[in-house]
């Protein structure tokens, strides 16, 4: 880690301290993004993005308060500090802030482990350019393609360092690699569309140009002729490019500032069946190459794996250290934060038991239904679990696919759907959220 980063994070506490906070905790990210789009086989955008971001909290006794900027002048860093505390002193008592105990904090970890730094030199923009430009004409050349959405290719590498008064210092470096497609079937008011994205934190894992573009011109293919589905009650079968949000709403339920506002669907459910006995949902932050991997939380907790439901059952809430006091518990390290505000929970690497069979063994079994590709829109009741979505993707029949479907809505509750889940077998290694594609009943289909 840069010690800039570091000293800077050092400079906000020590102006912090300067200024009358009692406490404070700084972060300080130094970030580089790099994007090339094409359209129609020209170059459309190419930008490119360097910058420093810093955030300071500062707190007075159980009052805190967040600044942050761009700027960091020993100017800037010194009037961040005294407003923050200004702030602060103004701010309406929180009875459940504050830093980490000492003794809570991360010690001795292992960022190399976790390999998420690429050592790769920078990409060349006319790589990048030369990359999208394949991608496209890849998608362009499946049968039935009729034009271009434009592709894109990416690069980002990100360098965060977070300091507090309580004796906490640790930082950490992310890379990403990223190549997209966005293809186009049919003309006028029958045009149906459909995309492909892959991303990576090292070059070497992301599949070629050619793959990505083929696969986008391939799903978007698929989707000519799409037309509405009959209306009625039917199993769902979501893909596993759509399943994981399914089992975000879980997550979003035992999510501690939901949980401790008591406005969770699943407010009375700890210790309690949530999914089907064989299902288990586990959370690892400390998995090498993955996206959402961290040795340590945005307080300078320690991560550590952990099963949040275990053999269907809930077994925690996901919890920052004030959620955690509020609720009478330990925070599960899940602490996350931008320059801007204080830290918040937000789960890491999350992983569902995966099933024997493949996605074609569940349309199998399904029967007649539908298999959703695409999902719209979100109207979920935080309270009761009501669940509506638009969804676009394939009518099923007899076990195969039939036609496409676009204009669908499904409408169920949450916690009915989830105790009925079948797992396949495909969810994809590398992505933070590792969730097969998922057959679900209890769900009503408006259609024609």
């Amino acid at each position: 880690m840069s010690a800039n980063l570091e000293t800077l994070a050092q400079n906000l506490l020590d102006a912090a301290r300067r200024a009358g906070a009692d406490a404070a905790d700084a972060i300080a990210v130094d970030g580089t993004a790099l994007s090339i789009d094409v359209r129609g086989g020209a170059l459309e955008q190419a930008e490119r993005s360097e910058g420093i971001e810093i955030g300071l909290r500062a707190l007075i006794g159980k009052r805190q308060a967040c600044v942050s900027a761009s700027d960091i002048s020993d100017g800037t860093v010194a009037t961040m500090a005294e407003r923050a505390v200004a702030m602060a002193r103004e701010a309406p008592e929180d009875p459940h802030c504050g830093l980490a105990l000492p003794e809570q904090l991360a010690r001795d970890w292992d960022i190399a482990a976790l390999d998420l730094d690429d050592p790769a030199p920078e990409p060349d923009p006319a790589a990048l350019e030369d990359a999208a430009r394949r991608t496209e004409a890849a998608a362009l050349a499946v049968a039935g393609i009729s034009q271009s959405d434009g592709a894109s290719a990416g690069y980002g590498r990100r360098r965060v360092h977070i300091a507090a008064s309580n004796s906490f210092s640790g930082g950490y470096t992310r890379t990403s690699h990223g190549l997209g497609c966005t293809a186009i079937t049919g003309s006028g008011g029958a045009m149906e569309r459909d995309h492909a994205y892959e991303s990576r934190i090292h070059a070497a894992d992301l599949p070629d140009a050619e793959t990505v573009g083929t696969l986008a011109g391939t799903r978007t293919a698929a989707r000519a002729g799409a037309r509405k589905p009959p209306g009625g009650a039917f199993p769902v079968v979501y893909d596993e490019r759509v399943a994981s949000g399914l089992i975000g709403h879980l997550l979003g339920a035992i999510n501690g500032t939901a949980v401790a506002r008591g406005s969770s669907w699943l407010l009375d459910a700890m210790g309690q069946q949530v999914l089907p006995a064989a299902l288990s949902l586990t959370e690892d932050p400390l998995r090498p190459r993955a996206g959402a991997s961290r040795p340590f939380d945005a307080e300078g907790l320690a991560c550590a794996p952990r099963d949040i439901v275990s053999d269907g059952r809930l077994q925690g809430w996901i919890l920052d250290l004030a959620t955690a006091r509020k609720l009478g518990l330990s925070s599960t390290a899940n602490a996350a934060r931008g320059t801007g505000g204080p830290p918040s929970p937000r789960p890491h690497n999350i992983a569902l038991t995966q099933g024997a069979h493949s996605r074609a063994d569940l349309l199998a079994e399904m029967g007649t239904g539908l298999l959703v590709t695409s999902l719209i829109g979100a109207s979920i009741n935080p309270t009761t679990g009501d669940y509506s979505r638009g969804a676009s993707g394939f009518w099923v029949r007899n076990g195969e696919i039939a036609y496409p479907v676009n204009e669908c809505t499904l409408a169920g509750n949450l916690r009915d759907m989830l105790l009925t889940l079948v797992p396949g077998n495909d969810a994809r290694p590398h992505r933070s959220h590792r969730v097969p594609s998922l057959l679900v009943e209890g769900l009503t289909l408006a259609g024609e």
